[in-house]
């Protein structure tokens, strides 16, 4: 006998199924009006850096006294002096910095140029090993090449250290906390090697290496393999960094307990790579457009008991992309514009997941799960085109969602089924899935989707069109 054809097997389900929904609340998808379908984002950074240093002999002036040779100055420093710098300076090899509470800035009267250190290419440029150093408005370049060796233009190893209003340029890393309590980078900008290629290449912008309660702010990084790089590091709080052109904006790896808000990554292979890491806090960042070989938007792997809050994550390859992680909350976000909403994949099935936006998405959720997946049991997430009915004017629908459901199951189990995907039998499974307790297929549903948007994702969209 000859068995029936799975178009034919799905067509005497919905009947089935439509006979036995006659008389519920239907959620009927409802058309989306197009804002055009390029985002339009400015980061805000430019397209390249030209940055012109200083020819003129470097002087380094510590308590009224000049000293041609910043290895000299700095030793000459006594603890709570400064040393202020005036044009360029070329070690032969790493200046360190072993007296602690000393400032090594620009100096007051000096002329628009940055003052400039300029390595030999080989191993770090400045070391900073004493506690509460500060460094501010340099421009420190021109480390080694191994990344074997972590060779960096900047390398902290003291407590308290301060790197501020600094320009890292011509490094393998950039900026290199090593095992270090209480840094603070604020306003640098780092360019990486971007002749290096390919990405993996490189070092990284910042790199917290076993780094505690760092707090890195306002910085600019570009170039590099990953822009912020975490490692076991614990307490650490990124705010207003922009991130660009790299890997990773973010990337964290065995890091608890940290907080990440208000970033901007753009035009990268993801925006923010969280993995194997617990107690993050990722609040009202910004990934727009992270569409290279990884694709991310958020990527979220390995997480556990983590706040994912206030996000905009617009036109990236997987807005989220959700893998092996549990007891998190996902909320307040705006997805829209990504090929792919959130992909849930890998057992990742314990998350409060409510208040979101989901518009413009190619496909809204993707779950590559083996049992239905309940997001929220009271109030959800607003579907554009989801057709929610509000019966008691509340602002949440009765009528429940399902994002992704029995036909995508099938579809990833038996590939072949797409070509039935817009057949009339599959539409009525949709609608069943909507309408229908009784039907538990693997996936997701908003049990209580909302009615109005949270947020207006038009702003990342051209209005002329």
């Amino acid at each position: 006998m000859r068995r029936p054809s799975v178009d034919g097997v799905f067509a005497a389900v919905a009947a089935a199924l439509l006979v036995a929904s006659v008389g519920t609340v239907v959620a009927v998808p409802t058309s989306v009006s197009p804002t055009g379908d390029d985002v339009t984002f400015d980061a805000g950074v430019p397209d390249s850096f030209q940055f012109e240093a200083t020819d003129e002999s470097g002087i380094a002036t510590v308590d009224g006294e000049d000293y041609a040779s910043l290895d000299a100055a700095v030793d000459a420093a006594d603890p709570g002096e400064t040393v202020a710098l005036r044009g360029r300076f070329d070690p032969e090899s790493a200046v360190v910095v072993e007296t602690p509470n000393v400032t090594i800035e620009r100096a007051d009267d000096a002329t628009a140029a940055r003052p400039v250190v300029d390595g030999p290419g080989e191993g770090d440029v400045l070391v900073l090993n004493a506690t509460g150093v500060t460094v501010d408005g340099l421009w420190v370049r021109n480390s080694g090449y191994e990344t074997e060796s972590n060779d960096a233009a900047v390398r902290v190893a003291g407590e308290g250290v301060s790197v501020r209003d600094s320009r890292v340029t011509d490094a393998t890393f950039g900026i290199w906390v090593d095992s270090a309590a209480d840094v603070r980078l604020v306003g640098n900008t780092v360019v990486g090697r971007e002749e290096v290629y390919p990405r993996t290449d490189r070092g990284n912008g910042i790199q917290l290496y076993e780094a505690v309660d760092a707090y890195v702010a306002d910085n600019r990084i570009t170039g590099a393999r990953d822009g912020i790089y975490y490692s076991w590091a614990e307490g650490v709080e990124a705010r207003n960094n922009t991130l660009w052109d790299l890997r990773y904006g973010v990337h964290y790896m065995y890091s608890n307990d940290c907080t990440l808000a208000n970033n901007t990554a753009v035009d990268n292979d993801a925006g923010y790579a969280l993995m194997l890491s617990e107690g993050l806090s990722i609040l009202n960042n910004t990934a727009v457009n992270n569409t290279g070989q990884s694709g991310h938007g958020i990527m979220v792997k390995g997480i556990d008991h983590s706040a994912i809050r206030g996000n905009h994550v617009v036109g990236n390859g997987n807005g989220l992309f959700v893998y092996n992680s549990l007891d998190n909350e996902i909320s307040r976000n705006l997805v829209a514009g990504n090929d792919v909403g959130v992909h849930v994949s890998a057992g990742s099935v314990r998350s409060d997941v409510h208040h979101n936006t989901f518009a413009r998405n190619r496909l809204q959720v993707l779950a590559d799960v083996g049992q239905q997946v309940v997001w929220n049991e009271s109030v959800g997430n607003y579907w554009a085109g989801a057709g929610a009915h509000d019966v008691n004017d509340d602002g949440v629908s009765e009528t429940r969602y399902r994002p992704a459901g029995m036909v995508e199951h099938l579809t990833r189990e038996h590939p072949k089924a797409n070509v039935f995907t817009g057949s009339p039998a599959f539409e009525v499974v949709r609608l069943a899935e909507r309408t229908l307790p009784v039907v538990e297929a693997p996936g997701v549903v908003d049990h209580r989707p909302l009615v109005d948007p949270p947020h207006d994702w038009r702003e990342y969209y051209d209005r002329s069109h």
